[in-house]
């Protein structure tokens, strides 16, 4: 399941990127900087989803879940 929703976070993630890059191109700097913050964000959270999935392997009361 771990795997299924860091699949649909990079296909996000690279839709952002694309998206980025048009306003980048069509001269929207503000525009364009939040959605390369967005970008990085979903990479954060991809980054706690590989965390996680060696956590939750490693026994109980190891993982912990954070709201992001």
């Amino acid at each position: 399941m771990i795997a299924q929703v860091d699949d649909s976070l990079a296909m996000a993630q690279q839709w952002l990127e694309q998206i980025h890059h048009l306003a980048d191109h069509a001269e929207e700097p503000d525009g364009s900087a939040l959605v390369a913050q967005a970008t990085v964000l979903l990479g954060e959270a991809r980054a706690k989803l590989r965390s996680s999935t060696e956590l939750i392997g490693s026994g109980p009361g190891k993982a912990s879940v954070e709201r992001v």
